[in-house]
């Protein structure tokens, strides 16, 4: 019995050191798996940064046009506040 008390501690030894190279394995490839992860959002909010800084001056162009254009709009309609009908008529009867 002593013989199988020591095959079974043996065998207990090399399993214990199979589970322990794998438990090894398993902590690197999730730290790795941690790095890819991180880089890969870096990637991500990189790019969107660097595709907001290209695109701004573009957007900001537009924007103005956008705003120019609404503040021509409201000059017209202020304009034609004050314009008085009758005077545009006489003008028209003069020629």
């Amino acid at each position: 019995m002593d013989q199988e008390i020591k095959n079974l501690l043996e065998e207990n030894l090399r399993l214990s050191k199979e589970n322990n190279e794998l438990l090894i394995k398993v902590r690197n490839f999730q730290r790795w798996s941690q790095i890819s992860k991180a880089l890969y959002w870096l990637v991500i909010i990189g790019v969107a940064l660097g595709a907001f800084y290209f695109i701004k001056p573009y957007f900001d162009n537009v924007l103005n046009i956008y705003t120019g254009g609404v503040s021509d709009i409201n000059m017209i309609k202020d304009l034609g506040g004050k314009v008085d009908i009758n005077s545009i008529n006489e003008l028209l009867k003069q020629y």
